[in-house]
C-alpha cells in the first residue's frame, strides 16, 4: 500500500471515530479535516524518511589503515588494517570491493566492503602509488612509482592485461569520461602522458609544471585539469589539441608560494566549479570553471591532500595528512562544517552510496 493512501486511511479512521456533528455541515466539517489531515499525514511520512546515507573509505598512509566514515552522521565508524602504506584507493562501481595500493607491500589488496575483508590481490608492479578505474568498470589503470610503468588490470578477471611504458615517478591518473584517453602523470618528467586506452600507446607528452601530482576530467571531456605540486598551479589542457591553454596559480595572503602545493582537484558535475587542495597551505581553492578565478580559499586540516564529493556533492571531503583527519565542507555554503578524526597520515579518499 502506498504512503499516501496509509495517510488517507489513517485520517479517515480517526475523522470516523471522532463522530463529527451530523448532517451536511458535519460532513462537511469532516471532509475538510480529511483533506488537511491527510495532507499533514503524508508530509510527516516524508519528513521521517532518512536521507541517503553514504560511506567514505580514507586511506592512512602511516597508520596501515582504512577509515570509514559515515557522512549522515559524520563520524568515523570503523576501522580496518590493511597492507603497509596504503595511498591510492578506488572503489568498483557496484562499491563491493574496495582496491588498495599498498605501497610498501608492492601490491594491490582487494577488501571485500560487507565483510572489511581482504579477499585477494590485484597484479602491479612496485609501489603501486594512485589508479583509476575506466568508466565501464572492467579495467583497473595503476601508476607503479618505481618502474615507470602504467599497469592495466582486468578488474574481473583480477588479471593483468596490458602495461604502457611512461615518465620517471609516475603518479596522477585519470580517465576520460568515455573511457578512451588515460592519463598519466610523472612527478619528475613533469609531464602528463595521454594514453590510447584501445592501442596502449602513448598519444601525446604535454609538458606541465614542476612534479605534477594529480590529473582530473571536467565530466563533458571539454578539459584536462593538472596539478603541479612544485610549480603551484594547475594546468588546464585541451584534450583533442594536447595544448595548455591556461594556467591557474594561487596566492594566499601570509603564505610563500613555496607553501601553496597544488595536489588532489575535484570538479563538480554540471562543470561549474572546481576544488583544488593546496597541500601545506592547508587550504582548498574554490574555482569558477569558466573564468578559472578562484572565488575562495577554504580553512582546512594540516597538509591536505585528496578530495571526494559525497555522490550527491553535498559535501567534499578533504584528507587532511598532518593533521590526522577529514574535513567535511558544505558544497553549497563553501563552509567547513567539521572535522573528523581518522588514522595516521590521511592521503586518499573515496565515497560510495551506503
Amino acid at each position: 500500500m502506498s504512503r499516501e493512501k496509509n495517510a488517507r486511511g489513517f485520517a479517515k479512521s480517526h475523522c470516523v471515530r471522532l463522530l463529527l456533528p451530523q448532517g451536511e455541515k458535519g460532513r462537511a466539517f469532516c471532509e475538510f479535516w480529511l483533506f488537511h489531515a491527510g495532507a499533514l499525514a503524508i508530509a510527516a511520512l516524508l519528513l521521517a524518511t532518512p536521507a541517503h546515507a553514504f560511506l567514505a573509505y580514507v586511506s592512512n598512509e602511516k597508520g596501515n589503515t582504512i577509515t570509514i566514515i559515515d557522512t549522515e552522521k559524520l563520524e568515523a565508524v570503523k576501522t580496518v588494517k590493511v597492507g603497509r602504506r596504503p595511498r591510492g584507493i578506488e572503489l568498483t562501481k557496484d562499491g563491493s570491493e574496495l582496491f588498495i595500493c599498498a605501497g610498501d607491500d608492492d601490491t594491490i589488496q582487494v577488501l571485500d566492503t560487507k565483510t572489511l575483508q581482504i579477499t585477494g590481490n590485484l597484479p602491479s608492479g612496485p609501489d603501486p602509488e594512485l589508479m583509476v578505474l575506466s568508466p565501464d568498470g572492467k579495467t583497473v589503470y595503476v601508476s607503479n612509482e618505481n618502474d615507470n610503468l602504467v599497469t592495466m588490470i582486468d578488474a574481473q578477471r583480477k588479471r593483468q592485461v596490458g602495461d604502457v611504458p611512461v615518465g620517471v615517478e609516475p603518479e596522477g591518473m585519470a580517465i576520460s569520461p568515455d573511457g578512451r584517453i588515460l592519463v598519466n602523470t610523472s612527478e619528475t618528467t613533469n609531464m602528463a602522458h595521454l594514453i590510447d586506452t584501445q592501442t596502449k600507446q602513448i598519444v601525446a607528452n604535454v609538458l606541465v609544471d614542476g612534479r605534477p601530482r594529480f590529473a582530473e576530467f571536467k565530466k563533458d571531456g571539454s578539459e584536462l585539469w593538472v596539478s603541479a605540486e612544485i610549480g603551484g598551479t594547475v594546468s588546464v589542457i585541451d584534450p583533442k589539441t594536447y595544448k595548455v591553454t591556461q594556467k591557474i596559480r594561487f596566492e594566499i595572503p601570509g603564505l610563500s608560494k613555496e607553501a601553496v602545493q597544488p595536489i588532489g582537484i575535484s570538479i563538480t558535475r554540471d562543470g561549474k566549479r572546481a576544488f583544488v587542495a593546496l597541500g601545506p597551505a592547508n587550504r582548498v581553492a574554490v574555482i569558477d570553471v569558466e573564468t578559472k578565478k578562484i572565488e575562495k580559499y577554504l580553512l582546512v586540516g594540516q597538509r591536505v591532500w585528496h578530495l571526494a564529493f559525497t555522490p550527491d556533492e553535498k559535501y567534499l571531503l578533504t584528507a587532511n595528512g598532518v593533521s590526522n583527519d577529514v574535513s567535511v565542507i558544505d558544497v553549497a555554503s563553501l563552509k567547513v562544517v567539521k572535522s573528523i578524526p581518522v588514522g595516521a597520515f590521511p592521503w586518499g579518499v573515496v565515497v560510495a552510496p551506503q
